[in-house]
């Protein structure tokens, strides 16, 4: 009888050694099949790897402003702007025609085709090409304007352990990343938008964070100082009821109660 419970516990931690085994292969195909899809999406959009951005080398928040004659100045180029304002999103939706804009943040991995369908289910296990894949894409709240005119922009990714998709984002509980990742850039149809990184912390999804009928001045200050309030970081950055704020949002390892947010306020506009 003994030889019968040993060999039976035998078989199932072999079955579950076998399970497991395939579930680590079958993860580093996808990985592998997502990274080729996205940086084909590099190749179309004709985009390359955003250097390091460090705080000091953020652009200031004034668009412009006078000498001491009293003339107005240009406004400094943005580097990373100018590079994100050259990408092609007709050739990106030629392959997909969900493609909204494509989003970076300098010095990471998180460079990718921004999407959004009708739902928010479908891009959680299909790349930016369509293709099946546990990867996902970067996709926008289906309920929210394309172009980021909405008071806040919801974005969603994937955690991933190899730091893609939103894999990054795990590390602006750290004020040292923040100073070297202060910024995160959206390239849409007509503009470049700069977003500055206020607050980063784990919440739930039946918050503030996550509701989009906030239209009052009130309500969009309630909203701002949640995030400030929740925030593990302090970065010096307080958004205004008459700014646009941005939030990315991703699972947070510890299962489905509650996702890791990082919000950012648009600091800067680029026209095309």
């Amino acid at each position: 009888m003994k030889k019968k419970v040993l060999l039976g516990i035998k078989l199932l931690l072999a079955a579950g050694l076998v399970c497991g085994l395939f579930v680590v292969g079958r993860q580093a195909i996808d990985y592998k099949r997502g990274q080729g899809d996205y940086e084909e999406a590099e190749q179309i959009a004709g985009i390359s790897q955003l250097p390091a951005q460090t705080e000091t080398e953020a652009p200031g928040e004034e668009p412009g402003g006078t000498g001491e004659e009293g003339e107005a100045q240009e406004r400094p180029v943005d580097p990373y702007a100018d590079m994100l304002s050259k990408i092609d999103l007709g050739a990106l939706r030629q392959v997909n025609s969900d493609v909204v804009g494509w989003m970076a943040i300098p010095g990471t991995q998180l460079s990718y085709p921004m999407v959004q369908r009708a739902d928010n289910d479908y891009y959680l296990n299909h790349t930016w090409k369509n293709e099946r894949n546990s990867v996902g894409a970067i996709f926008m709240e289906c309920k929210v304007q394309g172009d980021m005119s909405d008071f806040n922009t919801i974005v969603y990714g994937h955690r991933m352990r190899n730091l893609s998709m939103f894999g990054s984002l795990r590390y602006y509980n750290d004020l040292e990343y923040l100073k070297e990742h202060p910024s995160v850039y959206v390239a849409v149809d007509g503009a470049v938008y700069r977003y500055d990184i206020y607050a980063a912390y784990e919440v739930g999804l039946q918050t503030i964070t996550y509701r989009l009928d906030v239209d009052t001045p009130e309500e969009k200050e309630e909203c701002i100082r949640f995030g400030l309030e929740s925030s593990v970081i302090d970065t010096g950055v307080v958004p205004t009821a008459e700014d646009k704020i941005l939030t990315l949002s991703t699972c947070t390892g510890r299962g489905h109660a509650t996702r890791w947010v990082v919000q950012a306020v648009c600091r800067g506009e680029e026209e095309e």
